[in-house]
């Protein structure tokens, strides 16, 4: 499979579905940034995929990232976040989109599972009800401590102001 082929969109998602390929699979869903790929995150991914046969991962989009993180995020676009992305083996498909969550986009998929890290409670995960509407699992992953993009971003800035 090439891996910009894991790039789709609802619509394309919804003709699979439509065709049977999830048939008796128990599809994940997680989304995210994913703004500046770590070890934290790999980890989590593959966790997420444990949990099931089918791995969707709703990528925000450029502008939704820039609404949540400000005005000088994301430092990757959305298509190179996506690409990179695609080369984990853990994700089968990414999703861009636009919202700042994912509510919508849940409710289009309809997972079995949901699950973020563990900095989010369970009962503030969007989309919990709509999966624990239909008797599925909800999962808040444990924390990579010490991982994230902005530890990355705050390293990278204290080494340029000490040079």
């Amino acid at each position: 499979m090439n891996i910009t082929s894991k790039i789709i969109t609802v619509s394309d998602f919804k003709k699979l579905s439509e065709k049977g390929i999830f048939d008796k699979k128990k599809i994940v869903f997680t989304n995210g940034c994913f703004d500046i790929l770590h070890s934290g995150h790999v980890l989590y991914l593959q966790e997420a995929i444990s949990l099931g046969d089918i791995l969707v991962l709703g990528l925000n989009s450029d502008s939704s990232v820039k609404r949540l993180k400000g005005k000088h995020r994301p430092i990757n676009t959305e298509h190179d976040r996506a690409i990179v992305l695609s080369a984990l083996s853990s994700i089968n498909f990414i999703i861009i989109f636009n919202e700042d969550n994912p509510y919508n986009l849940i409710k289009e998929i309809s997972p079995d599972v949901l699950v973020k890290g563990g900095d989010w409670d369970i009962n503030d995960i969007i989309g919990s009800d709509i999966v624990q509407a239909k008797g599925g699992l909800v999962k808040s992953l444990a924390f990579k401590e010490g991982q994230s993009t902005s530890i990355i971003l705050q390293k990278i800035k204290q080494q340029n102001e000490t040079t």
